[in-house]
């Protein structure tokens, strides 16, 4: 793995995240407030959830 590789792809993370609150921030502040009232059991489960499918994702891609 090339360090130049994790840094495009931290960059690409942050461009991703910005989009909703960019383009849509009262749904975002919506969805903050939703997880803010989530107990913290489910969030680590939803956490846990998206870090393994980027992780599939990730090696399905890089083979």
């Amino acid at each position: 793995m090339n360090w130049a590789d994790l840094w495009a792809a931290l960059a690409l993370v942050l461009v991703l995240e910005g989009l909703v609150p960019f383009f849509s921030p009262r749904s975002y502040k919506k969805m903050v407030e939703q997880m803010a009232a989530m107990p913290e059991s489910s969030l680590r489960y939803t956490g846990l959830g998206v870090m393994i499918a980027g992780a599939v994702l990730l090696v399905w891609i890089r083979g």
